[in-house]
């Protein structure tokens, strides 16, 4: 039986990327990023990529990487204040930009997954992102038509996987992991632990149905987006 466990996150993109392709990657800013798929898909070298993510990491790290390698040429994304890079290259002209409030995107990528087209949604009626959308009306309220998404390519991370694919996240990972999963046509998983059995099925957030290749993540490290911290001295204090 062929398996889907591949050695490193470089061999488990083999034959899957190309230019032009559209990329769907969970995470929310550095929390439950797949970094080393990232990593892997910035060394293929692959131009003109289309990303669908919450966000675009931050100068350096996390899909920031992409950018840094002039490999995007489209985004769609909820959230990029961290970015320095993607605000330069979007002003620039050299980066095409589609945001899209964040309910509006895990939907829409929660429907490219259940095979659902497009669906009608309140959210942005009346303002940019509504532009160019058909509109129409259902009990009195206005709605604007948005699209499934369906990347050729999806990227995650998981706490937990077992040797089918079936994933399990924890804590923030939850949040566009398993909607990102659901929209590829292809899903490449890193999984920081894998189990030695399968998982207990009503522990599994994503089913190995929508996995076909996963990895144990290489490198561990999870990054900060922002760390704030203040003398212990302070905390006393106001604690008194």
């Amino acid at each position: 039986m062929a398996t889907k466990q591949y050695d490193e996150a470089r061999s488990a993109l083999e034959g899957l990327v190309h230019d032009g392709m559209i990329v769907a990657v969970g995470g929310f800013g550095l929390s439950g990023i797949p970094s080393n798929l990232i990593r892997a898909l910035r060394d293929t070298g692959a131009k003109d990529l289309t990303v669908v993510s919450n966000n675009m990491g931050v100068d350096g790290k996390g899909l920031g990487l992409l950018l840094e390698n002039q490999q995007v040429s489209r985004v769609l994304a909820s959230y990029v204040g961290e970015n320095q890079l993607f605000a330069k290259q979007y002003l620039d002209g050299t980066l095409d930009v589609e945001f899209v409030p964040q309910g509006t995107l895990a939907e829409r990528l929660r429907a490219g997954g259940a095979g659902i087209p497009a669906f009608y949604t309140p959210t942005g009626v009346g303002t940019p992102v509504a532009e160019g959308k058909p509109e129409a009306e259902f009990d009195g309220k206005r709605v604007i038509l948005e699209r499934g998404i369906v990347a050729d390519l999806a990227l995650v991370r998981a706490h937990t996987g077992d040797t089918e694919g079936n994933l399990r996240y924890r804590f923030t990972a939850q949040n566009f992991n398993p909607l990102v999963a659901m929209s590829g046509r292809v899903t490449v998983a890193e999984v920081e632990n894998l189990a030695t059995d399968y998982l207990d099925p009503q522990s599994i957030n994503t089913p190995g149905v929508f996995v076909q290749r996963f990895v144990v993540a290489e490198d561990q490290t999870k990054d900060i987006e922002q760390r704030t911290t203040r003398p212990r001295a302070a905390a006393q204090t106001e604690r008194a």
